[in-house]
């Protein structure tokens, strides 16, 4: 019982001490700890200025770590944004293999790929192309993240891929299909100073720069998304963030957003049981 409950401890230490890499809009090279569980919703309010209104978007996630190297994610979301009231859109699934490691004291530097694929019931409207609730399609890229002491950066380059009916025949000469996508993210453990117990308030700061680019018209935006997170007790995160368009020309549902989101993480849910 004493090991389990030293083993438990280390695991929530690396969580805590790795939660500038929690970024809130982008994806770490690590993973969730091995054999756990995660639950998460998100909500996401969009300032449509088309239609004068904050429209609603809410994600609810579940994220297991099947190894050390690999983590799925499966989520679906409910919304507004196509329609009057509130209703379901999309599923989506995702996949992550850390393929690179390489630890130092205070530091370390992660590589991984992924991919994800998700089915949306939505047209395609907008030229903004994502796989959270929008459109159908896949993705596939690479992550590297390099953590320095209390400073964490991190890459992320992929390709995404749509579908529609309504795009192949009658917009295929309005949108792009496909998009290069890419995010540099920038995380720093801010409180505490010093670490004494798991009990401690973790506060993180982030700032990322979220961009995509089509490959057919070669329509882009680029956002800027600071944000703030709240640890509690190692295993609960409140996140808060925002984003906001620098530049582009694609038409979008909305060129701001607000986010909030609480996680609860499970350690061992997986492990044996005596």
């Amino acid at each position: 019982m004493k090991n389990k409950l030293l083993l438990a401890g280390c695991m929530l230490f690396a969580t805590f001490v790795r939660g500038q890499e929690l970024y809130v809009f982008s994806e770490p090279a690590s993973n969730v700890p091995a054999k756990s569980l995660s639950a998460k919703i998100t909500a996401r309010l969009a300032d449509n200025a088309s239609q004068q209104k904050l429209n609603q978007r809410y994600m609810p996630e579940l994220t297991a770590g099947l190894s050390k190297q690999l983590m799925f994610r499966a989520s679906t979301t409910f919304s507004d944004f196509y329609s009057s009231g509130m209703k379901w859109e999309s599923v989506k699934g995702y996949l992550k293999w850390r393929f690179l490691s390489s630890d130092g004291i205070h530091s370390h530097f992660r590589m991984a790929a992924f991919v994800d694929g998700s089915y949306s019931k939505n047209d395609l409207v907008y030229d903004e192309m994502n796989l959270d609730g929008d459109n159908s399609g896949i993705q596939g890229g690479i992550i590297g993240t390099q953590l320095i002491n209390k400073l964490a950066i991190s890459g992320t380059a992929g390709v995404m891929r749509i579908w529609d009916e309504k795009f192949k025949t009658s917009h295929g000469d309005m949108h792009d299909q496909t998009g290069f996508n890419y995010s540099l993210s920038a995380g720093y453990l801010l409180f505490p100073r010093s670490y004494d117990n798991y009990d401690q308030v973790n506060l993180n700061l982030y700032v990322e720069m979220l961009g995509m680019k089509g490959f057919e018209n070669g329509m882009y935006y680029v956002d800027i998304a600071p944000a703030l997170q709240l640890i509690f007790a190692s295993n609960t995160k409140v996140n808060l963030g925002a984003r906001f368009e620098a530049t582009g020309d694609m038409n979008r549902l909305a060129r701001n957003n607000y986010f909030i989101s609480v996680e609860r993480s499970f350690l061992n849910v997986f492990g044996k049981r005596r």
